[in-house]
C-alpha cells in the first residue's frame, strides 16, 4: 500500500474512533454507493451523516478540508443518495460532514494527529470553511 494511502486510512480509522467517542454510532467504512467511495457512514441520533475524511502531513496544498471541492461535495451527494436509496428506510435526516487531521512531526519519531470536524460541511454546493 502507498504511503499516501496507508496515511489515509489511518486517518479513516481514527476518525471513526473520534466519531464513537463522541457517541455517533458507525454504520459502514469505507462503501461504495453510486460508484462513489463513502468513507465513513455514522448516525447521530436520527440523523445519518456522510463523513469524507482528509488526512494531510503538510500544508503545502492548504488544509486537508479544502480538498472536499465542489466536484468532490457532488460525488458525495450521488453517493449518499445511491445508499440511501438501499439503506435509507426509517432515516429522518442526512448531512454532510468533513473530518480534516493535521499530522505534524514531534520529537523521537512520534507525531500529532490534530482534529477538524466540520458538522454539515456543505449543502448544495457551498461550504463554511
Amino acid at each position: 500500500m502507498a504511503k499516501h494511502q496507508a496515511l489515509g486510512r489511518e486517518g479513516e480509522k481514527r476518525a471513526a474512533l473520534y466519531l464513537e467517542q463522541k457517541g455517533y454510532r458507525i454504520e459502514a467504512r469505507n462503501v461504495r454507493a453510486g460508484g462513489v467511495e463513502i468513507d465513513l457512514v455514522a448516525r447521530q441520533g436520527r440523523t445519518l451523516v456522510f463523513v469524507e475524511v482528509k488526512t494531510r502531513r503538510s500544508r503545502r496544498f492548504g488544509p486537508a478540508e479544502l480538498a472536499v471541492d465542489a466536484r468532490r461535495q457532488q460525488r458525495m451527494f450521488r453517493g449518499a443518495l445511491a445508499w440511501l436509496a438501499e439503506n435509507g428506510r426509517g432515516i429522518s435526516a442526512a448531512r454532510f460532514d468533513v473530518i480534516a487531521w493535521q499530522v505534524d512531526p514531534r520529537p523521537k519519531g512520534s507525531e500529532e494527529w490534530r482534529c477538524r470536524h466540520f458538522e454539515g460541511a456543505f449543502e448544495g454546493g457551498h461550504h463554511p470553511y
